[in-house]
């Protein structure tokens, strides 16, 4: 069965490389709004952090590997058995830092919501039906919290 069939087109793919100069900022706390987001880091230059516990932990770059995220759309589509990532990227005051990274985007008129085969009456839906175009106009103007990206898509109890 190919879950992703029934709420997306064909996704669209944005193909990034990010170069980190030493003395820039980094990117602040964030959860990716997308589906899926793939990167691969230099093997000997850390910045990517994940928070785990109230802890931000150092992500280390592992020479020919991947760094998998999950985004928010795959937090909806699973009805909340995975959860997006809050992850930052730091600088590094001695080296520059070079990353590429994958993200797989929904089409903007795409229908995001919980797969049909992971609600039941044990486990109902968490979320809302809604066009991607909807979640990332909200997205793109929220201010608060990390959570406050999926407040309005979820169902009342």
């Amino acid at each position: 069965m190919n879950v992703f069939k029934e709420f997306f087109k064909l996704p669209e793919q944005d193909k990034t490389s990010f170069y980190y100069p030493s003395l820039t900022f980094g990117v602040s706390e964030h959860c990716d709004p997308n589906l899926i987001t793939i990167l691969q880091q230099e093997s000997d230059v850390f910045g990517l952090q994940v928070l785990r516990n109230g802890e931000w932990i150092g992500v280390e770059p592992i020479s020919k590997a991947f760094v998998v995220n999950m985004g928010y759309q795959m937090q909806i589509i699973s009805n909340n058995k995975l959860r997006s990532v809050e992850h930052r990227a730091v600088t590094n005051s001695e080296k520059a830092r070079t990353r590429v990274t994958m993200f797989f985007i929904p089409n903007a008129d795409s229908i995001v919501e919980p797969a049909k085969a992971l609600v039941d009456s044990r486990n109902p839906a968490i979320f809302k039906s809604f066009q991607y175009k909807e979640f990332i106009a909200h997205f793109i103007n929220k201010t608060g919290g990390i959570d406050v990206a999926l407040e309005p898509f979820k169902l009342q109890a």
